[in-house]
């Protein structure tokens, strides 16, 4: 027991250092050949579809993996052997400890122990007051990373850890991992698991239910997804375009074109080029073709900068004006506006559902601010007059 708290206060106490300094010089670190290589532990890193780089944070999380592996990597022993037998002792779980423990772990044993750890720990601590570390994303980025989504939704609906994980970021990470991987039928039961626990859904939350629901397709999921819609707008909450181009997209699939017509108003912002497209099927399925031969004309005679992209329609959506119009009156109208969308490269191979389940961008990080250097440094007297001097 002794070694298995000696080891965690000493890797932790440097986990900062250790951090910074694999940020500011990563050329020196260790490891940096596999952060170049975007793999730990063997593992690729996950690709994201719905959840930026920075809300899963992802590789600051492997940066710090990486700063408490190196630290506890000079110690002696097998830190999760010893963990091993320190639960079979039934022994109390120290909040570091288990830090720590949440950091090492390179395989899918090492998360089953972290699992019965936080079990343990849990059961120990369920009765004091919450703490403000939360081990919830810590665990989900492990699962993350290793690609263990049916672990992640496993322990996040464990009415044995109902209260455990009190953040909506563990939720939002674990949806995320399953509707990269098509388990849209556990990403729903996760996010049931949130509302039974009054876990507030946030607007990235409101992104993953929409599109695990679009993606499900059916006549229930869509009812949850207009209650959903619903239950925001009451609130007053500002739901975001996102979810609701989920929404329209699930109404159309569903073949209700004046709700999906509804929820398509609710947008506050329509140039983005999936909102142009779901707008285009929106007046070709609502019979509105003319409408829709006027949307095509305006994006084909933009007037915009030619370094400012011009609108993009998907071929799907070209491929439905074709059909639409087969046989009639607008068939030659619309040959020659797509056309000439395609000679001006306006046409994408991109499905409306590509376009649904992109990895948005995230926020952009700002540029660090340089002071113009005035003094030399070796005569410390200004650059001017030592200019002149020269």
């Amino acid at each position: 027991m002794w070694m298995v708290q000696s080891v965690g206060t000493m890797a932790l106490a440097r986990i900062s250092t250790c951090c910074r300094w694999l940020v500011r010089e990563p050329s020196k670190g260790l490891f940096c050949g596999v952060l170049q290589t975007g793999l730990i532990g063997g593992c690729i890193v996950a690709k994201r579809h719905l959840l930026s780089e920075d809300i899963i944070k992802l590789q600051d999380f492997q940066q710090r993996k990486l700063a408490v592996a190196h630290i506890a990597d000079k110690s002696k022993g097998n830190y999760f052997e010893l963990f091993h037998q320190k639960l079979q002792r039934n022994e109390m779980i120290l909040r570091d400890e288990l830090k720590l423990l949440l950091h090492l772990c390179q395989s899918a044993d090492d998360l089953v122990i972290a699992k019965d750890a936080i079990h343990r720990y849990h059961s120990e601590n369920q009765n004091l007051l919450p703490e403000d570390f939360k081990f919830g994303p810590l665990f989900m980025r492990q699962c993350y990373e290793l690609g263990m989504e049916d672990l992640a939704a496993a322990t996040l609906t464990d009415k044995n850890l109902r209260g455990f994980f009190r953040d909506v970021t563990s939720f939002n990470i674990a949806i995320d991992m399953l509707f990269t991987k098509g388990s849209y039928e556990d990403a729903l039961e996760v996010l049931r698991t949130m509302k039974s626990q009054g876990i507030i859904f946030n607007k990235d939350t409101m992104i993953l239910a929409c599109g695990t629901l679009y993606k499900l397709n059916t006549p229930e999921s869509y009812r949850i997804c207009s209650t959903l819609l619903e239950e925001g707008q009451t609130k007053g909450n500002n739901l975001p375009r996102h979810a609701y181009c989920f929404a329209v997209a699930l109404a159309l699939r569903q073949n209700d074109i004046k709700k999906a017509q509804s929820l398509y108003s609710r947008i506050m912002n329509t140039d983005s080029r999936l909102s142009q497209n779901l707008k285009v099927v929106l007046r070709i399925m609502s019979g509105a073709l003319m409408d829709a031969v006027s949307i095509l004309s305006a994006a084909m005679l933009s007037r915009s900068p030619s370094f400012v992209k011009k609108p993009e329609f998907s071929q799907e959506v070209i491929d439905m004006m074709r059909s639409q119009s087969e046989d009639g009156p607008l068939m030659m109208k619309v040959e020659q506006i797509v056309t000439r969308l395609e000679q001006a490269n306006q046409v994408t191979q991109q499905t409306l559902d590509d376009m649904l389940c992109h990895t948005p961008s995230g926020k952009r990080k700002p540029s660090p601010i340089t002071v113009e250097r005035r003094t030399s440094r070796r005569s410390l007297k200004s650059l001017n007059s030592t200019l002149m001097l020269e």
